[in-house]
């Protein structure tokens, strides 16, 4: 496995090694003990992931920006069908990134896995006709501290890959954090 710096310093990124031939593929997708040898080497403490989750959206679903200001969870993000163009932004505060964005294309093809420290929303675009994502978080999912960021918050300035035209699919939820 290998670790790749993002322009945010705390948002990581792993490419894993594929051993493939004419059968298919393996990879090892977790590791304990090699995530912390990566993370002790990029000078960082590695994190203890306590659940996983699985999500699917289908095409030009919007799901996000979310966080939980209790309990933040850092997240360990995989693409294992499909692709998206996935999102954190920094609003620690105290943070020398606050208010900046980190965006990457995850998907089956490219195999690459995404971590997200607490302390950040994280949002994510279906690009493909549908995507499989699972997650590792390092604390339990707490709903009664969920928040959401609007997704086209004007000061954020992401750059949805958005086909014009194209309204995404949204949940009532992050529709409301438009308001």
């Amino acid at each position: 496995m290998k670790i790749i710096p993002s322009s945010i310093p705390d948002v990581l990124l792993f490419e894993p090694q594929v051993f493939g031939d004419d059968r298919g593929f393996f990879m090892e997708t977790f590791r304990q003990s090699e995530f912390e040898s990566l993370f002790t080497q990029a000078g960082y403490v590695c994190p203890f992931f306590v659940q996983e989750n699985m999500s699917r959206s289908q095409k030009h679903v919007l799901r996000g920006l979310h966080y939980q200001v209790q309990q933040a969870q850092g997240k360990l993000i995989r693409v294992t069908a499909g692709s998206i163009f996935d999102v954190a932004v920094d609003i620690r505060k105290d943070s020398k990134t606050y208010g900046r964005c980190f965006s990457q294309v995850l998907s089956a093809e490219n195999k690459l896995q995404m971590y997200i420290p607490p302390g950040f929303a994280h949002g994510f675009y279906t690009l493909s006709d549908y995507a499989d994502i699972i997650y590792k978080c390092t604390d339990y999912y707490a709903p009664e501290f969920e928040q959401t960021l609007a997704w086209n918050d004007p000061e954020l300035a992401i750059d949805w890959p958005i086909e014009q035209g194209i309204e995404p699919i949204l949940s009532d939820k992050d529709r409301a954090a438009m308001a």
